[in-house]
């Protein structure tokens, strides 16, 4: 039995977060929707497959903040889920603070290099 999970996060910009997957060797998708139990169907701005048919996606709230969605069971069973969810995490906070730091520091080159 597959259920989805909707979950709130601190990521704000989907962009941002395309980037920071594909930092990570995923390749971001836009748009579309994740299949959960009984054809079950939830609408997600951006997603990443994972193999195997499993997808994560992130979807916006009305705070302005993007929900992460998947079958966490699932996920969790078949991959270590905590730490690719830290990973995406972190690589997200990597690309803002050096959006941040662009920002503030308009005369400096601020750049990642991997």
């Amino acid at each position: 039995m597959s259920h989805l999970s909707i979950l709130p996060t601190v990521l704000r910009d989907a962009d941002l977060l395309a980037e920071a997957l594909q930092d990570l060797g995923l390749d971001p998708q836009r748009g579309g929707s994740l299949r959960g139990f009984a054809d079950d169907r939830v609408s997600v701005s951006l997603w990443v497959s994972l193999g195997e048919g499993e997808r994560l996606g992130w979807r916006p709230q009305g705070d302005g903040s993007l929900a992460l969605v998947g079958d966490l069971q699932r996920l969790g069973r078949s991959r270590p889920l905590q730490q690719l969810i830290g990973r995406i995490t972190r690589a997200y906070a990597t690309r803002l603070a050096l959006r941040e730091a662009a920002r503030e520091l308009s005369q400096a080159q601020v750049e990642l290099v991997a």
